[in-house]
């Protein structure tokens, strides 16, 4: 069967600029699918991708979707190569969702995102009122001192029933994540676990780390994640291969393929924490539809990212579509 093939470029600015270790972000830019099969029913699909977190650019899915004809089949959808993983992602999601209505899960909690530095001693508490209980907050931005300075204070801020998750971007030298990781011993049981601390070369380091911190203090180690280092199924299978039993993140949006990361973790017993990459509700309800078949109970998503936007008007699908 052939589907009929359209897209947009799609445009959102951050409300507030994200700033992360690699570097400060306010624009997000996607591509917004849409296949039509023969009977009329339409699948929506987003291709989101993040080139320095280790997807192909923009200008790259842009170049690729230009080049697909007007009708496209189901196998050549599968037949997307590797180097494009958010392609990957997008088009098998508008081919699942051919003719079917997709709502968010409700069996899953969420993880709220924190702004860096000093905002977060205020920031968590308009999100604690929306009820997220878990919270994320960016580390490896300013020095580290300060860093520690501030992470003391939302610590003792913080209620006690609330979860702290760190997330570096891999922007931490080795003996700066171990000063991190003893500083959250004292604080195991609020600090769920600490993301990508190294950067994603120095695979070695990670596990050193993990087999400190983690195996050898079992009862009081701090978790230690990999995020950038699987951001694509690729990567997610070699580090797998290579003897990490420790917590993977995973965006859906820049993983690659949907059925076979699917085919691969239900293989595996994984530790896994979906994470979002500021897609569009269309992208956010394809990874979240995964994250309801994959994720551990135990483990909140990392989608509590929508404050950082200005809310969509109810018709911007449709505006988007009537531009051309």
């Amino acid at each position: 069967m052939a589907y009929k093939f359209e897209f947009r470029p799609y445009r959102r600015k951050f409300r507030r600029s994200l700033i992360t270790n690699h570097g400060v972000w306010e624009i997000r830019d996607s591509i917004i699918l849409r296949l039509t099969d023969a009977a009329g029913k339409v699948g929506w699909g987003e291709i989101a991708p993040i080139s320095w977190f280790g997807s192909e650019t923009l200008e790259q899915a842009l170049e690729f979707c230009h080049q697909i004809p007007a009708q496209i089949t189901a196998e050549a959808i599968f037949a997307i190569p590797d180097n494009l993983p958010a392609c990957q992602f997008g088009l098998e999601s508008a081919l699942e969702r051919v003719g079917v209505e997709m709502t968010h899960p409700h069996n899953l909690t969420y993880s709220g995102l924190l702004p860096a530095g000093e905002a977060a001693l205020n920031q968590w508490k308009n999100l604690w009122l929306e009820g997220y209980r878990t919270f994320k907050w960016k580390i490896g931005v300013d020095a580290i001192a300060k860093e520690l300075e501030i992470f003391d204070l939302l610590t003792r801020t913080l209620p006690n029933s609330a979860k702290l998750r760190l997330d570096a971007n891999g922007g931490l030298s080795y003996e700066e994540a171990k000063l991190w990781l003893g500083r959250c011993d004292n604080l195991k049981s609020r600090i769920e676990f600490i993301e990508q601390p190294l950067p994603v070369g120095d695979f070695e380091g990670m596990l050193r780390l993990s087999e400190c911190f983690e195996s050898a203090m079992p009862a009081a180690g701090v978790a230690i994640a990999l995020d950038e280092s699987v951001a694509t199924l690729q990567q997610l299978k070699s580090c797998f291969q290579q003897g990490w039993r420790g917590i993977f993140v995973i965006k859906p949006a820049i993983v690659g393929s949907p059925s076979r990361l699917r085919q691969f973790c239900q293989q595996h017993q994984l530790d896994l924490v979906f994470s979002s990459v500021f897609e569009t509700a269309i992208g956010r309800q394809a990874a979240l539809q995964l994250a309801a078949e994959l994720s551990p109970p135990n483990r909140a998503v990392g989608f509590g990212t929508n404050h950082y936007f200005a809310p969509e008007e109810s018709n911007w699908l449709q505006t988007l579509w009537n531009e051309r």
